[in-house]
């Protein structure tokens, strides 16, 4: 009797196969989930680096009043504005339209068109802006652009690495944060 070698395979084979295949596309899988999600996450820094940008510039902008030195009167109607991350923003009863704004007109406008921008390009977006710890006097201030990223981006970036403002309750999730240090 002549017999032939099994030709094939058997059916616990083609299981293992298929076993070590998916084990090695898991890997695969997840970093390709990670590259799909990291430039959205770029993207987020980036709107917030040029809010923080256009906003400093908006504060340096706006005219002083030339009793005060020019640093604190810059600074100070600026300061301490509640944030639009963590409160709803409020249509200012009037803006000024441009060249008719005052100091404190001019102070309105800028910092509800900021509020609306942030919410506008980025998710749940907020600014805050506060004086150094030694005042407003010497014209160094502190700037937060704050944002929301979606519950899928939570396990790329850990919350430890931001510096974000002190809140009156801390939001959960805690927000992204991006700061900013600029001296007029």
């Amino acid at each position: 009797m002549n017999r032939h070698p099994q030709s094939g395979s058997s059916l616990i084979e083609v299981l293992v196969m298929t076993l070590i295949l998916s084990l090695g596309v898991l890997p695969l899988m997840s970093m390709m989930t990670y590259s799909i999600q990291t430039p959205k996450l770029a993207g987020y820094r980036a709107a917030a680096v040029n809010l923080a940008a256009n906003y400093i510039d908006r504060i340096r902008a706006n005219p002083s009043d030339p009793a005060i030195a020019a640093s604190s009167a810059q600074l100070l109607p600026y300061k301490n504005k509640a944030s639009s991350y963590d409160t709803a923003i409020a249509v200012p009863t009037a803006l000024c339209d441009y060249p008719d704004c005052t100091t404190a007109t001019l102070v309105t406008r800028d910092v509800y068109e900021m509020r609306i921008a942030a919410r506008r390009e980025l998710p749940a977006g907020g600014v805050v802006v506060s004086c150094d710890t030694g005042g407003c006097d010497n014209g160094i201030g502190n700037l937060w652009v704050m944002w929301q990223e979606p519950d899928t981006f939570a396990a790329l970036i850990p919350s430890s690495s931001d510096n974000c403002p002190k809140f009156k309750k801390t939001p959960d999730p805690a927000p992204r944060c991006l700061y900013v240090r600029f001296k007029l």
